[in-house]
């Protein structure tokens, strides 16, 4: 039914980032392991935190890398590597500044868009993996991206971001239930 084999949420190591823009995608994965009831546990060999859960019989690894975002392909690929996952067999979770906060959509393939997390997994993986976008809304003015998705939400972006991530594990949990396919359709219209 799916071809997820490893879910990797885009991050910015340490407690500074943790409530950022730009760990969007850690905010998700740590929704998901809650609602699994699962743990992260540091691994060195694949520069993250690493764990595994089973979402409607189907076993998924689980990476968040400690590198920081413009490393992210440093942990990604010897996780590919060991687990000789495909990228098409990958879901990167990340912050989008295309989408209003709030909004999150599933694609797969694509350029990067200058996100740095995902031009640096394009580096060795290509552009043909799955992306969950997580929306943070753009600044407005390119010299006032960096302090954008380095940046907090505001009250009414943390509301809207926590709507986000409760779609984003329903789409998660979807794309094991009825395919990735049938779920980017139906997740991509609300």
């Amino acid at each position: 039914m799916s071809d997820i084999k490893l879910i990797v949420a885009l991050n910015n190591p340490g407690r500074e980032y943790e409530d950022t823009r730009h760990n969007a995608g850690k905010w998700v994965v740590d929704a998901l392991l809650k609602t699994y009831h699962a743990n992260l546990k540091a691994e060195k060999k694949f520069f993250g935190e690493v764990g595994e859960i089973t979402i409607n019989g189907h076993r998924v690894r689980i990476l968040c890398p400690t590198t920081f975002m413009n490393l992210s392909g440093k942990a990604v690929e010897p996780m590919l590597n060991f687990y000789n996952i495909k990228p098409e067999e990958m879901l990167v979770i990340h912050d989008e500044m295309a989408l209003e906060p709030g909004t999150c959509r599933l694609k797969f393939a694509g350029g990067h868009a200058g996100h740095n997390g995902l031009k640096d997994i394009h580096r060795f993986a290509g552009e043909k993996y799955w992306r969950l976008r997580i929306g943070i809304g753009h600044p407005g003015d390119k010299a006032k991206v960096t302090g954008h998705v380095l940046g907090r939400p505001t009250a009414t972006e943390r509301t809207l971001n926590e709507q986000a991530v409760e779609k984003a594990v329903k789409g998660i949990e979807d794309i094991f239930k009825i395919g990735l396919e049938k779920t980017m359709t139906t997740f991509n219209q609300k």
